[in-house]
């Protein structure tokens, strides 16, 4: 069995300020121990359920958050961005059998949490075919175009809900809730053991889950929050200045979104 795991860091235990995920900030060390706590877990939980094959995305700001040498044999991980649109899970193909998602957060324009945001924070929200996107559906979405399931997800509680309503058999650990500003976080240790037997549950049962289909058209929208970025992204070719602050593109498959938002995000 081969296993892709996702790692962003917003939505992990204890996380209240983008201090918390910044490099060489303060708080960034605490942070980034829970994270590798977290995606160890996951690890641990998909080789106890038969994983032969790990490969994680370290899919936070730089992608060089994690450290190799603390991951569990036989993982191998991806750091730094290739530019591929992929992005987040870069290299899943077809021959992955389950996904897993840790650390992921809300969207954009959501106030379920502090750290709310899709892909960049110049994004004020982000639909598709007039339903709201978050990183999750992103990676989600792209994993159903290879065939792969998207199994388990750590990450805020309103993020575990939208997930939920993508896909009730997904497995789900909520790590926080947002409060205004504010995070009511679980204990982290809590949070690792939760992560870890949930993972091992959901990866056994990955050969059960649904693949979403996936077929365009696919009308794709970003409200951003500086009206210059909507104008300069507008020359993006196919995109449309749809307001001030809102550029539309329409595309036939799901690459070609991925593809635009590597220039329009």
């Amino acid at each position: 069995m081969k296993v892709y795991i996702s790692a962003d860091m917003e939505g992990i235990a204890g996380v209240s300020h983008w201090d918390d995920v910044t490099f060489d900030s303060p708080t960034y060390e605490p942070s980034r121990e829970e994270l590798m706590r977290e995606v160890v877990a996951a690890c641990e939980g998909a080789i106890a359920a038969g994983a032969m094959e790990l490969i994680v995305k370290d899919a936070h700001d730089t992608a060089r958050n994690l450290l190799a040498d603390r991951l569990p044999e036989p993982a191998q991980l991806i750091r730094g961005w290739s530019g591929h649109p992929y992005s987040m899970v870069q290299e899943l193909d077809a021959s992955f059998d389950a996904l897993v998602c840790i650390g992921y957060h809300s969207p954009a324009g959501s106030g379920a949490h502090p750290l709310a945001h899709t892909l960049t924070t110049d994004i004020r929200q982000l639909r598709l075919n007039g339903q709201v996107l978050s990183e999750f559906h992103l990676v989600a979405l792209t994993a159903a175009t290879e065939g792969v399931p998207v199994v388990f997800v750590a990450g805020d509680a309103a993020l575990c809900r939208l997930v939920q309503t993508y896909e009730a058999r997904i497995f789900t650990v909520a790590t926080s809730a947002g409060a205004g500003e504010s995070t009511v976080s679980i204990h982290p240790d809590r949070v690792v053991q939760q992560i870890r037997l949930a993972v091992e549950e959901a990866v056994s049962q990955a050969h059960r889950m649904p693949i979403h289909d996936v077929s365009g058209p696919f009308v794709l929208e970003v409200d951003y929050k500086h009206p210059p970025d909507a104008y300069r992204n507008s020359f993006y070719p196919g995109a449309v200045l749809q307001s001030e602050v809102t550029v539309v593109v329409e595309t036939q498959t799901w690459f070609d979104v991925l593809r635009s938002l590597q220039f329009i995000s």
